[in-house]
């Protein structure tokens, strides 16, 4: 059985191999992908991986470059490919022929798309003749993205424009319109789609609106695994310490995080936050001054007015035995995004047993139980909300924010103040999150899909 992967990102595995710069994003498709080789005597799995790749990489007029590595037991064919991943909102239709060509080298039975994010998938689903041997695995959802982008931020922010947004074209309110233009192209991609895998009862009801023809499987994700083995301990961790996965755009809701903290202090003065990737607040030198986005400034002026600045820390690009450290020598991750699917940082999070808590946004209530894993509190929500980024409403008019930082704080405070429920909150977290992302449950589930593709099953699991 020949299946090819189209990726949104280069593998770790495969970044090493070709002395490439490594990402930490997607690293889960590492994990499945270590599986598949590593048993592919007994599954049959003839492997092939596309991603986009850096220029350098092609040679002259070349639009394609395949490579062999050694993996597994065996050899992994590679191909990297030419897109400007950079303006994802643009579908250029030479991804087309690309896509063709790599379709004609590898002779694929499957093509499974890990994510709807970028054009490619789009381009592969248009270009590959049957469509009920396509399948896509749904990631985030760039269309649902663009509608909670604002997150509740004051209209007034969302219409600042700094130098740097202005020069980018890039202020709030543009990378909002191309989330909603990546999300034209993803519901063409998954109208295509003939087979379709989530993880939660949100992403499926959401593929359901857009096909209701494909064939949903549930299928959970395989982890990193540095993630399997260590085991969060209160003794071993900084006191009311939070961790926070991501937060250099709105929609990652750091600035709820940030509006909650003065309520939190006052209950527990030492606390602080370190925010993992890109920080989008140094202001120190004329550099970043002038690289500064709208909402950079908008998190330093929160810093700055609630005591923050040494408060907080922005750890930068963490690989995953950095992370699993962080996490460890954390005392609480949280997730305070405007939305999300099913975040690996929490799984990974309560998979090392650690405490957590969460808004109970999009998928995250399939994959963390309130009151059982962790605390859940109300986080963004459309319907309340949506209209305020583009109303003319009066620019102080942020009840919606401080009412969700305000719950966030309260659930935070909740957590540290009974020590003994946290617990038992860390022990279902990790019992929970084992039985979710067990790697050889999961590897088989994978395995059932691509047989029942294979056999033109048109059973799914859909509930």
């Amino acid at each position: 059985m020949k299946v090819l992967w189209l990726c949104n990102v280069i593998i770790p595995l495969i970044a090493k191999e070709l002395n490439l710069e490594t990402t930490n994003k997607e690293g889960w498709i590492s994990g499945l992908m270590e599986v598949v080789l590593f048993k592919q005597q007994e599954n049959d799995v003839e492997l092939s991986i596309a991603f986009p790749a850096p220029r350098f990489m092609f040679p002259i007029n070349h639009d394609i470059c395949k490579k062999s590595i050694p993996a597994g037991k065996g050899t992994l064919t590679c191909y990297g490919f030419r897109e400007n991943t950079a303006r994802a909102e643009i579908y250029d239709p030479a991804l087309e022929g690309i896509m063709e060509k790599i379709v004609e080298d590898a002779k694929p039975d499957i093509v499974h798309c890990f994510g709807t994010e970028y054009p490619h998938t789009l381009a592969m689903c248009r270009v590959f003749p049957d469509k009920q041997r396509i399948l896509i695995g749904i990631q985030g959802i760039c269309a649902l993205c663009a509608e909670a982008y604002g997150a509740d931020l004051p209209p007034k922010v969302i219409r600042k424009i700094t130098l740097r947004d202005s020069l980018k074209k890039d202020n709030m309110a543009e990378q909002q319109q191309k989330f909603a233009l990546r999300g034209v192209m993803e519901k063409e991609a998954i109208s295509l789609a003939g087979n379709i895998t989530g993880r939660t009862e949100w992403d499926r009801l959401c593929i359901r609106k857009w096909n209701p023809d494909a064939r949903y499987y549930n299928m959970n994700e395989i982890l990193r695994p540095e993630f399997y083995t260590a085991q969060w301990s209160p003794d071993q961790c900084v006191p009311h310490s939070i961790f926070i996965s991501q937060g250099d755009y709105p929609l990652k809701g750091l600035h709820y995080m940030l509006m909650a903290m003065p309520a939190i202090l006052e209950k527990f003065p030492d606390a602080t936050v370190s925010v993992a990737g890109n920080s989008i607040v140094g202001y120190a030198t004329l550099k970043q001054k002038l690289k500064i986005s709208a909402y950079g400034k908008y998190l330093r002026k929160l810093m700055k007015e609630n005591g923050l600045l040494h408060k907080v820390k922005f750890l930068g690009k963490l690989n995953a035995e950095q992370m699993r450290e962080t996490y460890l020598n954390s005392s609480l991750y949280v997730c305070c995004s405007a939305l999300e699917n099913s975040p690996n940082s929490l799984g990974e999070a309560m998979l090392l047993g650690m405490p957590c808590v969460c808004a109970d946004v999009g998928g995250i209530p399939s994959l963390f139980v309130n009151g059982e894993d962790g605390i859940a509190y109300e986080g963004f929500r459309v319907g309340k909300t949506a209209k305020n980024n583009t109303s003319n409403k009066s620019d102080d008019d942020d009840k919606q924010l401080r009412a969700v930082a305000r719950r966030l704080a309260g659930a935070v405070i909740r957590m540290w103040k009974d020590p003994e429920k946290q617990q038992e909150y860390c022990r279902n977290a990790r019992k929970h999150a084992r039985r979710t992302h067990r790697r050889e449950l999961n590897y088989m589930k994978l395995m059932e899909i691509y047989a029942k593709i294979l056999a033109n099953d048109q059973t799914g699991d859909d509930r």
